[in-house]
Parts: structure tokens; C-alpha cells; sequence
């Protein structure tokens, strides 16, 4: 099982001008993006094109791309310890995952993706 983030970004020059480099009017921000746990997958380039597929935009005003790939294992240790508290920035982090499989997702889009998941079920993978 791997860990696939992806990041976005908005071209801001394309809401009141072209958007188009050409013309100078390109003016891209990073925005957020989602963080997806692939399930049924072996390998980090094939989880990395899974997660593309499903959510891979390439247009003029808006992109998303898969910008990392990891193990769960890594990913994990990337998160905060708050130590157990209530409502903690972990917590939260863990309730905001995608959960997708190429064995579940019939029709290629993140719609069909399971969120959440618990603290138990991390140290369980």
C-alpha cells in the first residue's frame, strides 16, 4: 500500500485576463490537494499512475498532479504526535485520506474513493 499526495494549482491570471503564458496573463498558485491511500497495488509507479487517472486535470485555470508517493510506513512518520489528544491535528489529517483500490473504483474518478481512516488501522498497515 502506498501514499499518493497531490497538489493543485490555480491560474488565477485565467479568472479576469486569458491565463495563457503567451500573453503574460499566467499567474499560477499552489492551492491544497489530497492525500490518497492505495490499497491492492505493489509498486510506487503504479500506485502513483492509479492515482493520476483519477484525478489528473490539466487545463488552463486549474491542475492537479500527483506530487509524492510513499509507503505507508513513511507517510506515518510524517505525522504529528499531539500525544492523544482530543481533536488533534492528527486525527484530523488521518480523517481527510482517500481510500482507493483499482479493484473497487469501477469508473476512474475520486468520487468513488472511502475517506478516513482510524489510527488503529495505521499501525495495522
Amino acid at each position: 500500500m502506498f501514499i499518493v499526495m497531490t497538489q493543485t494549482l490555480e491560474n488565477y491570471g485565467a479568472h479576469a485576463e486569458d491565463g495563457k503564458f503567451s500573453s503574460g496573463n499566467a499567474y499560477w498558485k499552489f492551492k491544497g490537494g489530497d492525500t490518497y491511500l492505495v490499497e491492492d497495488l505493489d509498486r510506487p509507479q503504479d500506485a502513483t499512475a492509479f492515482v493520476a487517472a483519477l484525478v489528473m486535470e490539466n487545463d488552463l485555470g486549474y491542475k492537479e498532479y500527483p506530487a509524492e508517493t510513499m509507503t505507508v510506513a513513511e507517510w506515518e512518520q510524517t505525522l504529528p504526535d499531539d500525544a492523544g489528544e482530543m481533536q488533534s491535528s492528527r486525527d484530523y489529517y488521518l480523517s481527510q485520506v482517500k481510500r482507493v483500490s483499482p479493484k473497487t473504483v469501477a469508473v476512474l474518478s475520486d468520487r468513488h474513493a472511502h475517506k478516513g481512516m482510524s489510527e488503529e488501522e495505521v499501525m495495522l498497515l
